[in-house]
């Protein structure tokens, strides 16, 4: 039997920032600002990683690596077997900041595994974006940063009985993401365990109104965004397990800059409302606090793309 003729793939995925505020678990943004990969099947099983960037030298360089696990477990559920995989990652996400660095990876294997499907020259098989969501879903564990990854602009994910769902929404043009990322960094599950299963019935009243004005505020009404960004839900309860963001937050909050954390944290999004008021705050940083890298960033609105390319 003559060898499979190798087939490539290039994949670009966005980092996002979930929460914004108030919008716990449910809202989520992607930003311009991402990793690429390109990746050439092989006869032999197995997989290597060559990571140039973020994680070079940390992360897993083999079959245990999360976007050859994720584009695996896409394999898997349909009832195929991977391919041998060389996988080449310029990777730009800082990890454990935040930014949705693990939601991208997952999101990287999935649209991998997507398009060498879409390419296979003896069954050839497109997924659709609800089956993209759900197994990135279901490696992740909740929609909020793998649905913006995936889709672009602002989401709103959820979930239901027969899995979860989005609504993808443009963001208005004057709003102006700034992001704040520390040397430091924090742990999303560390994070999640700080939060209370019960909150108190005005803060839960008080995120709804406010998450219903930041839908507003980000497709509409970027004025708002000052109000629409506060939150009773989870900041408050994570903030002495990151004091330097939550003294910052307050710091530019106080200067009148919508600034939040961004995801699980440590790094802090501000939504500003124009290029003025963001570069106002990125100048308010960059005096004060010269130890945290400014990323002005725009709102990435295609998502995780994949196209084949010569093997």
């Amino acid at each position: 039997m003559s060898a499979a003729a190798p087939r490539a793939v290039r994949v670009r995925v966005p980092a996002t920032s979930a929460n914004l505020g108030p919008g716990f678990d449910t809202l989520g943004i992607a930003l311009a600002y991402g990793d690429d990969l390109t990746v050439v099947t092989r006869d032999e099983p197995g997989a290597t990683v060559e990571v140039t960037g973020v994680g070079e030298g940390e992360v897993p360089t083999d079959a245990s690596n999360l976007v050859v696990r994720s584009a695996a477990h896409v394999y898997e559920r349909l009832g195929r077997e991977l391919p041998g995989l060389n996988v080449a990652a310029t990777n730009r996400i800082p990890h454990g900041r935040g930014m949705g660095s693990s939601g991208s990876a997952i999101v990287a294997g999935v649209m991998i595994a997507a398009g060498l499907l879409e390419s296979d020259p003896e069954a050839p098989l497109q997924l659709s974006e609800e089956q993209l969501l759900a197994f990135a879903t279901e490696l992740e564990g909740h929609p909020d940063n793998v649905a913006p990854a995936l889709f672009g602009g602002l989401t709103i994910a959820w979930s239901t009985p027969n899995g979860p769902r989005f609504k993808r929404l443009m963001v208005h043009r004057g709003v102006a993401p700034l992001v704040l990322v520390p040397s430091f960094t924090m742990s999303t599950e560390l994070a999640r365990s700080l939060q209370p299963k019960q909150v108190p019935h005005e803060d839960a009243v008080f995120n709804v109104s406010r998450s219903a004005l930041l839908i507003a505020a980000l497709t509409q009404s970027p004025e708002l965004l000052m109000e629409a960004t506060e939150d009773r839900l989870h900041q408050n309860y994570r903030g002495d397990a990151m004091p330097l963001t939550r003294d910052l937050i307050r710091e530019l909050r106080d200067a009148g800059h919508p600034a939040v954390v961004s995801g699980a944290g440590p790094s802090i999004l501000v939504l500003s409302n124009g290029p003025a008021e963001r570069l106002a705050a990125a100048d308010l940083v960059a005096q004060e606090h010269p130890d945290w890298r400014v990323l002005i960033l725009a709102v990435d609105t295609k998502g995780a793309t994949v196209e084949a390319i010569p093997a």
